[in-house]
């Protein structure tokens, strides 16, 4: 695998963990409050998130960059 293909992996990785241990925490404390079982109920939804978004992130990323760019007026 060559180094730009790796480093958005691992980019994909990283980024989809840190947006999801925050969101689904944000998430579940709003919806359930903090109850007994709120740390079960948080690790679940990260989980299942955690699998839906590292490979969104990683397939749209670089649209999101490309549109970006787009927005700003920079060259590609």
């Amino acid at each position: 695998m060559n180094p730009q293909k790796k480093f958005h992996l691992v980019f994909s990785v990283v980024m989809a963990a840190i947006m999801v241990f925050i969101m689904t925490f944000i998430i579940t404390l709003a919806n359930v409050g903090w109850v007994e079982d709120f740390v079960r109920l948080w690790l679940k939804a990260f989980a299942i998130a955690y699998v839906v978004a590292v490979p969104i992130i990683f397939f749209l990323a670089p649209v999101a960059r490309k549109l970006t760019g787009r927005i700003l007026g920079m060259p590609a």
